[in-house]
């Protein structure tokens, strides 16, 4: 066998796109020869993920999982693109992003996912790898984020949900508290419903970036003085606003929307009375598919009006 180097793969992996344990097996097979390791992946399917990869990838499918550990809860969340809802619908790809969000219940960061071994043996940037040469799509493992709780849980919810834990928005929320465990995620469920359709910015007001605060009072300044008040009476319209402002934007200040009449803060305290223990809202997180990422429109329909002799 061939003494195969580390720059050997990462030269064979950068000029094909394959993964890096198949990157090592086709020098191994070939005794090093660059040329016929590019031919052996060919030959596999496997090289085919470079030609894929400068599509755009902005559809896709957001994935959660749930791991009790520590005598607490993690859960975790993960954004997988692909280039069309089509592939996001396909059983496989559903079932990579089921794997690699169960990965991420361990991992600290994406990086550190990319290299995280599933259950099949295949590492998560290896098994992309593959379903990009099976599918024919670029797909990338664009972002992750996971909350940990101990004592509690950690409890979500998909919106516009294509299978179970897997849709276009997800929601992660942690409760930490001695309570009913069945109660407890009946109440992240309502609340992280909440989070879906009410998209906060932050979790308390301490937690809002400085640079929104600033730039909120900055304009509801500005607006008052168009309005022709005077000076004197701004700041206190600013701060009027501003807690306007909090309702709409923090979670535990936000009107519940299964019922409005109690602010979030309020739901989780009355629930805590009602089951004898403390409870306390640790985190929320809240993802949707693509934001943030410029979709090509055109990128898809001009690949296939090319390959009908169209373009």
């Amino acid at each position: 066998m061939a003494n195969i180097t580390a720059s050997q793969v990462k030269e064979l992996r950068e000029s094909t796109g394959a993964g890096m344990m198949d990157c090592k097996t086709a020098l191994n097979e070939t005794g090093g020869d660059m040329e016929a390791a590019v031919d052996w992946l060919r030959k596999k399917g496997l090289s085919k993920a470079a030609k894929k990869a400068d599509r755009a990838a902005t559809d896709g499918l957001i994935g959660l999982a749930f791991d009790a550990k520590d005598g607490g809860m993690t859960g975790a969340m993960v954004e997988v693109n692909s280039e069309t809802d089509f592939v996001a619908r396909n059983e496989e790809f559903q079932a990579g992003v089921r794997a690699i969000a169960a990965a991420a219940t361990d991992a600290s960061d994406v990086d550190a996912l990319k290299g995280a071994t599933l259950d099949s043996g295949e590492d998560v940037e290896t098994r992309l790898t593959n379903m990009i040469a099976k599918i024919g799509e670029n797909m990338t493992l664009r972002r992750m984020a996971r909350i940990d709780v101990a004592p509690g849980v950690v409890t979500g919810y998909v919106h516009n949900a294509a299978a179970e834990n897997l849709g276009k928005i997800g929601v992660l929320v942690g409760l930490k508290s001695e309570g009913d465990t069945d109660k407890l995620n009946e109440l992240g469920r309502k609340i992280a419903m909440h989070v879906a359709a009410a998209a906060p910015l932050a979790k308390d007001v301490d937690s809002l970036d400085p640079e929104v605060i600033e730039r909120e009072r900055t304009l509801l300044a500005d607006q008052a003085r168009d309005s022709g008040k005077p000076e004197s009476i701004i700041d206190k319209m600013v701060e009027g606003r501003m807690r306007k402002f909090y309702e709409e934007s923090v979670l535990l200040n936000q009107p519940f929307v299964m019922d409005p009449d109690v602010t979030v803060s309020q739901l989780v305290e009355n629930t805590g009375k009602e089951l004898g223990a403390s409870i306390e809202l640790v985190d929320f997180i809240r993802l949707g598919l693509g934001e943030g990422v410029e979709k090509n429109e055109d990128d898809f329909a001009s690949e296939v009006a090319a390959m009908a002799g169209k373009g």
